[in-house]
């Protein structure tokens, strides 16, 4: 059967050659063309499958490279390693926006550039790729393509806020509020006192020279009483 060549550089980028092209073209083929003539199906429903392709393939690498790590830091790297920013990195890697099928409109306004469209992109392969020829091909591609990402804590650093929101979302729990409970010290060099609340979690406090350094301190105390993180000094 006839086999066109037009998705030669992606599929050698991926490391993946389609059984069935048909399938990476629908993975390709943005919704901003649904309802058009030529086009059946859009990648919507591949994002959703590659989403969880992804999830599932990060998670046991994580837990494969780092069977100590607790089940905080498993989850904030995870929600790092994920996220639309990632995913939208991997597809400029992978040049993907060349490949992709969309309005005249969409494109016109820059839809190849844009991170969310990249991102939905890249896990509609993914998607793609599992129907194709299952988990353990997808999963080696997600670890090809993630190999750069560098899955270690060592470089996943986060100021004390961000890592204390990646935290709860990875938990399930309600995002982080912050309040000023105490100020001190004259005008010229104030002292604050924050509190970090977060539902069903006892609040934790910090001081610091400026309400931000409070709220760090704060949200870095809560980090290092639930496990996520060691203790650190914020100044």
């Amino acid at each position: 059967m006839f086999r066109s060549r037009k998705y030669k550089d992606l599929e050698k980028k991926l490391g993946y050659r389609f059984k069935k092209e048909a399938m990476l073209a629908r993975a390709l083929t943005h919704s901003s063309l649904k309802g058009s003539k030529k086009v059946r199906e859009d990648n919507e429903r591949l994002e959703f499958v590659g989403d969880r392709v992804l999830g599932l393939a990060i998670v046991e690498l994580l837990a494969e490279t780092y069977p100590a790590a607790s089940e905080g830091e498993l989850a904030r790297h995870l929600n790092r390693l994920v996220k639309g920013e990632t995913c939208a990195k991997v597809g400029r890697a992978l040049n993907i926006g060349e490949f992709l099928m969309l309005s005249e409109s969409e494109a016109g306004s820059g839809g190849r550039l844009k991170m969310t469209i990249l991102a939905d992109a890249v896990e509609a392969v993914l998607g793609a790729i599992f129907l194709d020829a299952g988990y353990e091909k997808a999963r080696d591609v997600v670890r090809r393509l993630w190999e750069n990402e560098e899955v270690s804590f060592g470089h996943a650093a986060a100021d004390p806020k961000s890592a204390l929101q990646e935290w709860a979302q990875g938990q399930g729990l309600a995002l982080p509020s912050y309040v000023e409970v105490e100020r001190t010290g004259p005008d010229h060099a104030p002292r604050f006192t924050s509190e970090v609340r977060i539902r069903g979690k006892q609040p934790a406090r910090g001081e610091g020279a400026s309400k931000r350094a409070a709220e760090q301190a704060a949200a870095s105390a809560m980090l290092e009483r639930e496990g996520v993180t060691e203790k650190r000094e914020i100044g």
